[in-house]
């Protein structure tokens, strides 16, 4: 997978570029979304607050937004296109607070949450719901694992 990743209003403390990149990686590879594209946008709350209202009505702001390519006219065309998704910071950061996690943290399971309404997965049931958490929940475990390295045999 190729994860383009846009940082506005930023940097922002706590969410470290190359660590979010790697975790968006390892989600990938574990939803084996090898030949996708993807898109993630780390913003404040005035540019998802404007994107809600032109986009879904809603004129308020919200933790995270995804706009997935295979949907509407010219999707099937470009099937390696999966979407955007663009995540709230500054909501991520009230969130992780209430929620006593990391910023880093959040921003990963938000992540995770938008990627997921990019493949199809939504929560508009019960049991939609308790589902999409319980793989949110999973892969942000699996993404925020550190890799082991073993240090080099002495001969």
């Amino acid at each position: 997978m190729t994860v383009h990743l846009t940082v506005e209003h930023g940097p922002h403390a706590g969410v470290p570029r190359t660590e979010l990149l790697r975790r968006a990686r390892v989600v990938s590879r574990a939803l084996q979304l090898d030949d996708t594209e993807l898109s993630i946008v780390l913003t404040n709350d005035e540019t998802v607050r404007r994107l809600n209202a032109a986009y879904r009505k809603k004129d308020r702001p919200t933790d995270v937004l995804a706009f997935a390519m295979q949907e509407g006219p010219g999707g099937p065309e470009r099937s390696d296109l999966l979407g955007d998704v663009v995540v709230s910071v500054e909501t991520a950061r009230i969130q992780a607070a209430r929620e006593g996690c990391d910023v880093l943290d959040e921003v990963t399971r938000l992540m995770v949450h938008g990627t997921l309404h990019l493949i199809g997965w939504d929560h508009d049931t019960r049991a939609k719901d308790v589902r999409m958490r319980a793989e949110t929940d999973r892969l942000c475990r699996l993404a925020a694992r550190r890799r082991r390295t073993t240090p080099a045999r002495r001969a």
